[in-house]
């Protein structure tokens, strides 16, 4: 008998947190915010689809551009990214949590790349003039921001004519942005939607500044 209600109670618990764990996220999904600096071990797993080598590939950075990246984190793709335009570039890359910033810092004077510049910053208002940027990216982070037409306006605004912007989203992010509905919210703030690179599942989505 003891060992039947040990049975049901452990049954019960269990349901108990699958549904507490599917409140929080459904809670999270309509309450759009960053990966907590304290979860950050999740941020470092390995990523289907949206390899370090496959985000280059759409971004397409060259030696000597400025190239700006929002909600890097723990910098996944800042150190890639940022060896590809070469000591000549610089990466700007801008997170919202001033935990993952300095992480930020630490890991790349850790490993020599002197041409990051991290900076605590909202993707909403961001810190710069107008056609400061040859390229930008956010990589899993635009359904975390709460304006998210906002963030797309502002990074129109810091892009020079012809620049590029790369998006990626990969499920099962709670936060995940549908490629058909980046392309209207791009094409809402005046951005060009090229292609998207991937599956209905995770894709790496490529837009332009028009000239």
């Amino acid at each position: 008998m003891g060992s039947r209600r040990t049975v049901r109670s452990l049954a019960v618990a269990g349901a108990l947190a699958v549904l507490a764990g599917l409140g929080y996220a459904l809670w999270w999904r309509r309450n759009p915010t960053p990966c907590p600096y304290s979860q950050r071990r999740w941020v470092d797993l390995p990523r289907p689809i949206l390899t370090r080598s496959s985000v280059r590939d759409v971004l397409d950075p060259r030696p000597g551009e400025r190239i700006l990246e929002i909600g890097p984190g723990t910098g996944y793709y800042t150190g890639t990214v940022a060896r590809a335009i070469g000591p000549a570039g610089t990466l700007h890359a801008v997170d919202v949590q001033p935990e993952m910033v300095e992480h930020l810092q630490a890991q790349m004077r850790e490993r020599g790349d002197r041409n990051v510049e991290p900076i605590v910053g909202d993707a909403r208002a961001l810190p710069y003039p107008d056609d400061s940027f040859d390229a930008a990216y956010l990589v899993l982070v635009l359904g975390e921001i709460p304006d998210r037409e906002r963030a797309l306006a502002e990074l129109h605004r810091v892009l020079k004519p012809g620049g590029r912007l790369v998006v990626g989203e990969l499920l099962p992010d709670p936060h995940f942005v549908r490629a058909g509905t980046l392309r209207r919210r791009a094409e809402g703030q005046g951005l060009q939607f090229d292609e998207r690179v991937g599956t209905r599942v995770g894709y790496v989505g490529s837009i332009s500044v028009p000239t």
